[in-house]
């Protein structure tokens, strides 16, 4: 393969890499039991909490952030529910902003159980819940009823499911001399992605990297042959050169030293 070729296809691959100017906080975790889900009200579809699963992994969502406060150190707190997970399955979430948004993130993952059974949980996940209830003259518009305020399709949880509830606290960390940006802390836009592990060691959001990876290995292995060949062609042309160049110079060198004898 000729060296234009090589270089075409570095570029072709270089097409692929992309600048992220972004933060990332995220929290690993195991799929829990699968417990027995009633779908009588009320249920989970009640707390209209928007959702995430295998299968529809990214969530772009906006998330309320205050700064932090005695009461609450760590600003406010949003609820999501991770459902149709397997149970002793490695996964990840991830929640990642813009870096122009300075916030700190904490990321919790709770079964059902422990937060039924836990006061500050419970109060937490209500008040959010309650947040999120549409206004009264929208009740009957809504079927059935998971995702009312995003754009997302209804939740189906089935009567068997291993479910877990993710607690996502924001707190707002800047300082400006914007009176309005101190008084009033702006959503703050986020993608929260659930990442499974294959075979509990990979995750598979960077299947298609290492992919990459392997192709830039190869590519880099086969110029690397080229690059050496080409080197050492180089070196054996220039230690030929010297040798000429001392021949040509030794042999007048020898003459005149032969006419002196003579003479």
């Amino acid at each position: 393969m000729s060296f234009k070729l090589y270089a075409t296809l570095f570029f072709l691959c270089t097409l692929f890499a992309k600048q992220i100017l972004a933060n990332v906080e995220k929290t690993i975790f195991l799929g829990p039991p699968a417990i027995h889900v009633p779908h009588e009200h009320p249920n989970l579809e009640d707390l209209y909490l928007q959702h995430l699963t295998p299968l529809r992994w990214s969530l772009p969502t906006e998330l309320t952030a205050t700064f932090p406060t005695g009461d609450a150190p760590k600003g406010t707190a949003s609820w999501f529910l991770l459902s149709d997970l397997k149970e002793g399955q490695r996964y990840e979430v991830r929640i990642c902003w813009a870096a122009t948004q300075p916030t700190k993130f904490w990321l919790d993952t709770y079964t059902l159980n422990a937060v039924f059974d836990t006061p500050d949980l419970i109060s937490s996940l209500a008040t959010f819940s309650e947040s999120r209830q549409p206004l009264p003259e929208d009740l009957e518009d809504i079927t059935p009823r998971m995702d009312a305020l995003s754009n997302d399709k209804p939740l189906e949880i089935q009567p068997d499911s291993s479910i877990l509830f993710l607690q996502v606290y924001a707190a707002a960390d800047y300082v400006s001399t914007n009176k309005s940006l101190m008084e009033h802390v702006p959503f703050v836009v986020v993608d929260i992605i659930l990442d499974p592990f294959i075979l509990n060691v990979f995750p598979r959001s960077l299947i298609p990297t290492a992919g990459y990876l392997v192709v830039l290995a190869v590519f880099a292995w086969f110029v690397s042959g080229f690059i050496f060949k080409f080197l050492d062609n180089l070196a054996r042309s220039k230690q030929q050169v010297p040798v000429d160049g001392r021949d040509a110079h030794i042999a007048p060198q020898k003459e005149i030293e032969e006419t002196r004898k003579d003479i």
